[in-house]
């Protein structure tokens, strides 16, 4: 029964991620997940004690998504740890981000909604900081070029591309898209 009320309450979450991203923070109702999850009228409330707990658990849920079990994270590196391999990794980062189009935007919309709200501000202050210490760190470790400014700045550099591609795809083309992905890392760690 446990097992089934996990999978039941993560489908919820998935549902309320979709709502996030298709109506924003204002669109998400208990309503409007029991209709995006296909259960019924109800069945949100009796998981989630009030809307700010379902807003913290669907971020929560999107890291979930975004990472789950650190899939890839073991792998051991292969060939020169150089800046072509390290843009490699970029490449394929922006495309797993990318292709969680959902995830990405209901982040953006919790980030938003976290301005008004101190415990989602805390969770998400928290996951990021965190996210960003193991990139530093995982760079460090992995013997690639650059420092942790580098890292920095190749997320926020990224991050504003993604965000690009996601809301408006036409600013840049994806021969475009690529063309940038490429040329941040030589740039920012140094090196060609």
């Amino acid at each position: 029964m446990v097992r089934r009320n996990d999978e039941r309450r993560a489908a919820l979450l998935d549902a309320a991620i979709e709502v996030l991203a298709e109506r924003g923070a204002r669109g998400l109702t208990f309503r409007a997940v029991d209709a995006e999850a296909g259960v019924p009228n109800g069945t949100t409330s009796n998981y989630f004690a009030n809307r700010d707990q379902l807003l913290i658990q669907a971020g929560t849920r999107v890291y979930e998504r975004l990472d789950p079990g650190g899939e890839g994270a073991a792998e051991e590196p292969s060939g020169p740890q150089d800046t072509e391999r390290f843009v490699e990794l970029m490449v394929d980062l922006v495309a797993k981000v990318s292709g969680f189009r959902s995830g990405y935007l209901a982040l953006l919309e919790l980030r938003l909604e976290a301005i008004r709200r101190p415990e989602l501000r805390r969770l998400l202050t928290e996951r990021v900081r965190a996210d960003i210490a193991h990139n530093v760190a995982h760079q460090a470790a992995s013997g690639l070029p650059g420092d942790a400014i580098s890292v920095k700045l190749l997320i926020c550099a990224y991050n504003w591309l993604i965000l690009e591609q996601l809301t408006l795809p036409e600013v840049f083309d994806e021969a475009e898209r690529a063309e940038l992905i490429r040329a941040a890392v030589p740039r920012l760690v140094g090196g060609a």
